[in-house]
């Protein structure tokens, strides 16, 4: 996969709003775009970031295939697993061959534990060794706004998320990165807030409204894919609840249980989940099941593949059981 100017210019972020180049149509996120695909409860089950900071280009398996030390490089990803540690290759916006600063950085998504730590290292090794436990380094005072541009993964991630990361307005002590793969390529333009790890697709324009919305202590629901960490179920009943209870507030809804229910069929699943509202529990039931027809999910996909999709039953309230 190439990325470049001329991609740039016929591949828009703000779709809708403007024509599509004839050499875009068949890209897997301008189809899912006209499909109205569903994003919702597809945010990755990581809660926990190693940031790396590495300019130059990366190749689709972005840790192995860089400018990063090709001998710590397996030995880094094979901590990284062992300690469900989820790594991200990021960069400035604008020039990927910018001189590095060598920084890299630890986030924790976990609620009630979020925050994001950087630090400098002398050799990529240093990762191999460092505390990720946010015991070292400068905490973050702001949010970290980190776009999927990873080009070398699906083409759809570069034409859209190259174009938002440099002109996402960010402000004050927030910070703007280019990432590596984030998951779900046909919703580029991707991107993920931390520290709170809250997961955006089809980012439309410069992602204003989602700052707005941050900027707010809201999420900016109409682009939420889910929250990272959060169990699919959970993430698909904390969606549909806050658009009909209208609860906005980043620590909203947080979920209390999730208990499989009995399906109608054997590829249909059904869940309760219960969450925190503001005065009682909110008890919401979803189906997941799916999509009758298959489609080309990634543009590098060699043949078409099934979309799970999420779908919203009922919702009660219920009183909240008293600790002890």
């Amino acid at each position: 996969m190439t990325t470049g100017s001329a991609a740039d210019d016929f591949c828009r972020t703000d779709l809708p709003a403007g024509p599509i180049g004839r050499l875009d149509e068949g890209r897997c996120s301008v189809q899912a775009l006209a499909r109205g695909d569903s994003g919702i409860a597809t945010a990755a089950p990581v809660d926990r970031w190693l940031l790396i900071e590495q300019p130059g280009p990366w190749g689709r398996q972005a840790l192995l295939q860089s400018r990063f030390d090709a001998r710590v490089a397996p030995l880094l990803a094979e901590r990284a697993a062992r300690e469900g540690v989820r790594v991200l290759l990021v960069r400035r916006p604008g020039d990927r061959l910018a001189d590095s600063g060598r920084r890299w950085a630890y986030a924790d998504s976990r609620p009630g534990r979020e925050g994001l730590w950087w630090s400098v290292r002398a050799s990529d090794s240093d990762l191999l060794t460092a505390p990720w436990d946010g015991s070292v380094g400068e905490p973050a005072s702001g949010r970290t706004w980190l776009v999927c541009t990873h080009g070398g993964h699906d083409a759809c991630c570069a034409l859209r998320g190259r174009p938002l990361a440099r002109t996402l307005p960010a402000s004050g002590t927030d910070q703007v990165w280019e990432c590596s793969h984030l998951g779900g390529d046909r919703f580029a333009a991707n991107l993920v807030v931390l520290p709170h790890g809250f997961y955006y697709g089809q980012v439309p324009g410069d992602g204003s409204l989602v700052v707005a919305a941050h900027g707010a202590g809201q999420v900016a629901l109409p682009w939420l894919r889910g929250r990272a960490g959060v169990a699919a179920p959970a993430q698909a009943a904390q969606h549909y609840a806050r658009e009909e209870l209208g609860l906005l507030g980043v620590d909203d809804l947080a979920p209390l249980a999730v208990t499989a229910l009995d399906s109608p069929a054997a590829e249909v699943e059904r869940w309760e989940v219960t969450l925190a509202g503001p005065a009682d529990a909110v008890v919401v039931t979803v189906e997941s099941r799916p999509s009758p027809e298959t489609v080309r999910l990634t543009c590098q996909a060699a043949r078409p593949g099934r979309m799970r999709t999420w779908h919203h039953l009922s919702l009660a309230t219920r009183p909240l059981t008293p600790a002890g």
